[in-house]
């Protein structure tokens, strides 16, 4: 889950073609007043989440390892805070009304530039950013993540000379937002032969050196199902072994959906000129390791 934020000035114009940055802080005129600092530099990274799913789809273990990056063009040398929907911050507030209970985070790390002091005491986090790109925090949860996808296999074996697999893959987002470079992988015998594939949506083809079925789909709405049925032939000899089946992996990345369920619940900006940022929030989840056991 990469979360994006962008603030620039009200007085200049936009910029969103960089998609590759979490927060984006920009002004009319550039300073570097910080480049001198050791921590001034740029990082970039991404988010996983990391799903092993049984052969019944039962959730054997899952979690969401993410970052928060930061691209910085701030003018002087401002102090900006920002909270997160932490559910030690939300237990404190207890808004009677509000649903969100917050989010337990397992693990975190912040940049040099942060000050552990204060988020000690508010849990919020206060920092002056250095030039440039750097990543501001890492963190890990455990509970209560949201698959973005189920996968649904039924693999039939005919003897030793044929595998007839169906593979219902089915979005578990919201309709208004879509996944893209979506790829799943069917493994195959190294003895495979033929391989007849029907694709609902999407393309997908054998690929020897892959080891199996490759289903790619460039574009996949949210709340959505896809069948993908395979008929696999192997050729038969004397020394083959048993197959030992690997497990069904993905590939994604869905913008505009936090598996983990973190998000930013507001970023200020403390500068002396009294400029006012205009804001906007960007998610990315990608998959880690996303396996399904046959």
């Amino acid at each position: 889950q990469i979360v994006q934020l962008y603030i620039v000035k009200s007085c200049q114009n936009r910029n969103t073609g960089n998609n590759n940055n979490i927060f984006f802080f920009s002004s009319r005129r550039r300073h570097t007043r910080c480049s001198g600092v050791s921590w001034a530099r740029r990082c970039v990274q991404e988010t996983d989440v990391n799903v092993y799913l049984s052969n019944k789809g039962t959730i054997l273990r899952t979690d969401v390892s993410g970052q928060v990056q930061v691209k910085c063009q701030l003018s002087d040398m401002p102090e900006c805070k920002f909270g997160m929907n932490d559910k030690l911050v939300m237990q404190k507030e207890k808004k009677p009304n509000s649903q969100d209970k917050g989010i337990t985070i397992d693990d975190i790390k912040f940049h040099q530039c942060v000050r552990l002091g204060k988020f000690d005491k508010e849990r919020a986090i206060t920092f002056i950013p250095p030039d440039g790109q750097f990543e501001l925090m890492t963190y890990r949860i455990t509970e209560n993540i949201n698959l973005p996808f189920k996968v649904m296999p039924v693999i039939n074996e005919y003897g030793k000379n044929k595998i007839e697999a169906r593979i219902k893959l089915k979005s578990i987002f919201e309709k208004n937002i879509y996944a893209t470079n979506v790829t799943l992988k069917m493994p195959c015998p190294k003895n495979t032969a033929i391989v007849h594939t029907s694709a609902g949506i999407g393309k997908a083809k054998y690929e020897p050196d892959q080891g199996g079925i490759m289903w790619r789909i460039k574009k996949f709405s949210g709340d959505t199902e896809a069948l993908l049925r395979c008929d696999i032939e192997l050729s038969v000899s004397p020394n083959d072994k048993e197959w030992v089946k690997p497990p069904i992996t993905m590939d994604f990345q869905v913008p505009m959906f936090t598996a983990s369920g973190l998000r930013v619940r507001f970023l200020r900006i403390y500068e002396k000129s009294g400029y006012k940022p205009t804001k906007w929030i960007r998610y990315i989840t990608k998959a880690g390791e996303y396996q399904h056991r046959l």
